[in-house]
């Protein structure tokens, strides 16, 4: 089931607020099973034969992470048990999403015919990868013990459930556990309606809106040199608002609830260098790659060379994360690359005048933002050969057609451009804090109320009007 769809907004949405808060009223736990049943029917609405790999999944890891806090085992079997609940974590997982694209290399190397058909169950990169947190931390001391209903809502909590955020067990079960009865919240209810409404626009009418403008080097033969730059900077503004679109409404549910998820997305193309790119691109698979991979092969402590190795290591695998494609496992290594040339620069160049530091900043945000997009290229592109196609022919300006269709392709690209750089972002205007806990506070001091009430409603119409073929987010295929 998808958030920009009629039968999500119309009818899922308000049936599971309705009995969230009515058996809230009469007990803690019910709201809880309440809502984890909930996010398992809209999982299996659109997924229904890999819900019990799903339950399979939970049951593993909870009874892994049950060991890890209650029991008294030693240091020795605390540590086989931890490795245990990884590994199997690991190997369904790369079962499931990297089996076919191991048998396609092996049958290149090797002139095979092995034939692996294996559907890949949506959202599995992101519960899996909730929970292998989850065993690290349960290992090393840092999680109470959790009932399993709290625990079961944390992994399949729908918001999150099928691209993200990456969840951490310390940001969300003590929000399941909150022993108060749960009453409707209006302010954060209408937080809600109005983030929501935010990101179904920037999904239906702003995504979806540039989405053919992305055929013009993705999908031609030959892409001129403008032809090529137009569909990758239509791709580049087409994920960012698509993702972007998909972090507000799994914000903008959870508040309906009296929830709040951790930050996402923030405005990632404002970033002046690939580092704090991405401190502001999925947030919270940089932190789990920062906490789970980078650090603990060492991060930067045993000197200037293998940190760049282990940044290396930590991108590729994040590429593979998103997907079992060789352009995925490049996008990862150019990141890596622009990484160690980032820490590199720092190192040489530790301070800058004050005289040049605006002129600097400008550089860098150009130069970030090119280099993202050459990496965007391999991340769209069906194949290697393809990409480096479209790159070819983005460093060629003497093939170009620049005709009425490219003209107005680069007036649209313009006007996104605009929005990206110049508008403030969703968490900005209505003051989110997760952390603290609030949100929306010059709106419920009055201040801004009529505002935003008419631009919500604004926003949610022309969101529904623009909701005609419910396309997928594309971060649902990893």
């Amino acid at each position: 089931m998808l958030f920009n769809s009629y039968p999500f907004i119309l009818l899922f949405l308000p049936l599971v607020l309705a009995g969230y808060f009515w058996l809230g009223r009469r007990s803690n736990l019910a709201p809880v099973v309440w809502l984890a049943l909930a996010s398992l029917a809209f999982y299996a609405i659109g997924n229904w034969q890999f819900v019990a790999l799903l339950l399979l999944s939970i049951a593993f890891n909870y009874g892994v992470g049950h060991l890890l806090i209650a029991s008294k085992l030693g240091p020795s079997r605390r540590k086989a048990v931890l490795a245990l609940g990884v590994t199997g974590d690991l190997v369904v997982l790369g079962l499931f999403k990297y089996a076919g694209f191991l048998t396609e290399n092996v049958n290149a190397l090797f002139g095979t015919h092995i034939a692996v058909h294996i559907l890949l169950p949506v959202g599995i990169s992101f519960y899996t990868f909730t929970q292998i947190a989850f065993l690290v931390d349960a290992y090393r001391g840092r999680v109470a013990a959790y009932a399993l209903p709290h625990y079961a809502l944390f992994v399949t909590y729908f918001p999150h459930l099928i691209a993200g955020p990456i969840l951490h067990h310390k940001d969300m079960i003590p929000q399941f556990e909150r022993k108060e009865a749960k009453y409707p919240d209006a302010h954060l209810i209408l937080c809600g309606v109005i983030i929501f409404a935010v990101g179904l626009f920037k999904k239906t009418c702003l995504a979806d809106g540039i989405q053919p403008l992305v055929a013009l080097a993705f999908e031609a033969r030959s892409p001129s040199f403008d032809q090529a730059w137009c569909g990758a900077l239509a791709y580049t503004f087409q994920l960012y608002f698509d993702f972007s679109g998909y972090s507000d409404m799994a914000i903008g549910i959870s508040l309906m609830f009296g929830i709040f998820l951790p930050v996402n997305f923030n405005s990632p193309y404002k970033a002046t260098s690939i580092v704090e790119f991405w401190r502001r691109w999925h947030m919270t698979l940089s932190q789990f790659l920062r906490d789970y991979l980078y650090i603990p092969l060492g991060g930067n402590r045993h000197g200037r060379v293998l940190r760049y190795v282990n940044l290396m290591i930590t991108m590729l695998l994040g590429g593979l994360w998103h997907g079992a494609a060789w352009t995925f496992v490049i996008w990862g290594a150019l990141h890596g690359a622009y990484l160690g040339v980032n820490h590199a620069f720092n190192a040489l160049v530790p301070t800058i005048p004050s005289s040049l530091a605006r002129p600097v900043r400008i550089a860098g945000a150009v130069l970030t933002f090119l280099a993202v997009v050459v990496a965007w290229v391999f991340f769209r592109a069906e194949s290697v050969e393809w990409a480096l196609r479209v790159l070819q022919a983005m460093a060629d300006p003497s093939n170009i057609v620049f005709g009425r269709e490219e003209i107005a392709a680069l007036v649209m690209i313009a006007t996104y451009a605009a929005l990206v750089w110049l508008a403030p972002n969703t968490q900005g205007i209505m003051g989110y804090d997760h952390a603290g806990r609030r949100v929306g506070e010059a709106l419920q001091a009055g201040r801004m109320r009529p505002l935003f009430l008419y631009a919500a409603s604004l926003v949610l119409a022309f969101g529904l009007m623009g909701i005609r073929s419910h396309s997928e987010f594309i971060y649902f295929r990893f």
